[in-house]
């Protein structure tokens, strides 16, 4: 356990002086740490938010006479504020008066994303239903994250019902209050309790208005319309009636809406149109696109006749069995299948395997006719092959399909079919 109590002063500055209570290098106790050492250091006094609530801890820097010290996260135990991070230049010594500096900028974007997740609570309640309770957040500098109480998807159409809500009390620029109570007062006057949370006799408010009222421990804009901008990212599930959604504001949200836009740009560039233009030439694109895949099926169909044909004339008879096992490169799945069909058609009794090989990966199917089932398996039959060409597969009786990674092998592995077919006809029923 660490010693000592840190007094917390950042609700109102992001600069202190503080003086080192307690120094830690891999969880133990030491006097000081030197140029380049990692550890932890306690403060009596300090202006960095250590995490909780979902807030992310603050970084930024302490200095003193003797060294500096880089703070890549601030955590709490107990009373005591733990600045982890590494000595960058000199030294740190117990009993040493420090500079505590908070990266300003980081930490105004935590802002911005905490009273964002404290709006977006608000307008989740207030379009879906007062059944939305929070399940879990996260308050970073880059995002937000907040989880909730609900037990279907939200709509699109809903999603920017409560972006445009939230928006829209970022324009009224409504002035934040924050203020203590006792917990029976904060709650008879409206106020949210958030999930995970332990509170005292007094308690923390944290107000927006008439829209937001919670208690919280964290840190937040003076006014709403410093957000300038909220944006909801994405919204899924996480468990049974949890959803998720994700946000970013500030800068953040404006980085999202640009690189959108420079994402419709490139798919306007892409198919020779502008970006106003683009709904309307994807729709003319798709419709040619659908003409062309009928096409190409109907070709496709013509094409496995053919070969269909050219390939009944290399078939063997084994055992009253015609047996086809051949390459057809060039082709795609379906029409391996289509010709499976054709030959089955034209052969009669018949046990099929035709391969396709492109880009390194081979396609194998594989269809013995139903008079034949009961005396060899399509799904046995492909599988013979696969396993020689490092692939596996399966299927039914009639019709059976697999892959193959090694295409070098396969004229062999189709050659040895004959071989297998006999010794399996030859085997009792």
């Amino acid at each position: 356990q660490v010693q000592g109590e840190t007094q917390f002063t950042g609700y109102s500055s992001a600069q202190d002086r503080g003086k080192v209570i307690t120094i830690l290098q891999d969880g133990n106790p030491v006097e000081k740490l030197a140029s380049g050492e990692e550890g932890v250091i306690v403060l009596d006094v300090t202006p960095f938010y250590a995490e909780s609530g979902g807030q992310v801890g603050d970084t930024g820097l302490l200095a003193g006479a003797g060294g500096r010290f880089e703070v890549t996260d601030t955590r709490k135990q107990q009373a005591a504020f733990l600045h982890i991070g590494r000595v960058t230049d000199g030294e740190i010594g117990v009993g040493e008066q420090l500079e505590a500096q908070v990266d300003q900028q980081r930490r105004q974007a935590i802002l911005l994303n905490h009273t964002g997740t404290h709006l977006v609570h608000a307008a989740l309640r207030e379009i879906l239903g007062t059944h939305v309770g929070q399940k879990g957040s996260l308050v970073a500098p880059d995002r937000l994250r907040f989880d909730f109480s609900h037990n279907e998807p939200i709509t699109p159409d809903l999603i920017t019902d409560i972006e445009k809500r939230v928006n829209q009390k970022v324009r009224e620029d409504i002035q934040g209050e924050i203020y203590e109570k006792t917990y029976d007062e904060a709650i008879a006057e409206g106020a949210m309790a958030f999930f995970g949370e332990k509170y005292g006799d007094v308690v923390r408010v944290v107000r927006f208005g008439d829209f937001s009222v919670e208690l919280c421990g964290g840190l937040h804009v003076a006014r709403s319309g410093e957000i300038g901008l909220f944006k909801l990212t994405e919204e899924r599930g996480v468990a049974s009636g949890v959803r998720r959604i994700e946000a970013v504001s500030g800068q953040y949200a404006l980085d999202d809406v640009h690189a959108a836009e420079a994402r419709v740009r490139r798919a306007a560039a892409k198919l020779k149109t502008t970006p106003i233009e683009l709904e309307d030439r994807l729709d003319r694109t798709l419709e040619r696109v659908g003409k062309l895949e009928k096409q190409i099926e109907t070709l496709s169909k013509r094409m496995a006749s053919a070969q269909g044909g050219e390939l009944t004339e290399n078939s063997v008879e084994i055992d009253g069995v015609n047996l086809v096992a051949q390459r057809m490169d060039g082709v795609d799945r379906k029409t391996l299948r289509d010709s499976v069909d054709a030959l089955k058609n034209k052969l009669g009794s018949a046990a099929i395997v035709l391969a396709a090989v492109e880009e390194g990966k081979i396609a194998l199917i594989a269809g013995v006719t139903k008079d034949q089932t009961k005396r060899v398996s399509a799904g046995d039959l492909v599988n013979f092959v696969a396993q020689q060409v490092g692939g596996k597969g399966g299927g039914r009786p009639d019709m059976a399909q697999a892959g193959g990674t090694e295409p070098g092998k396969l004229d062999e592995a189709l050659a040895s079919v004959a071989g297998w077919l006999e010794k399996q006809l030859s085997e009792p029923a």
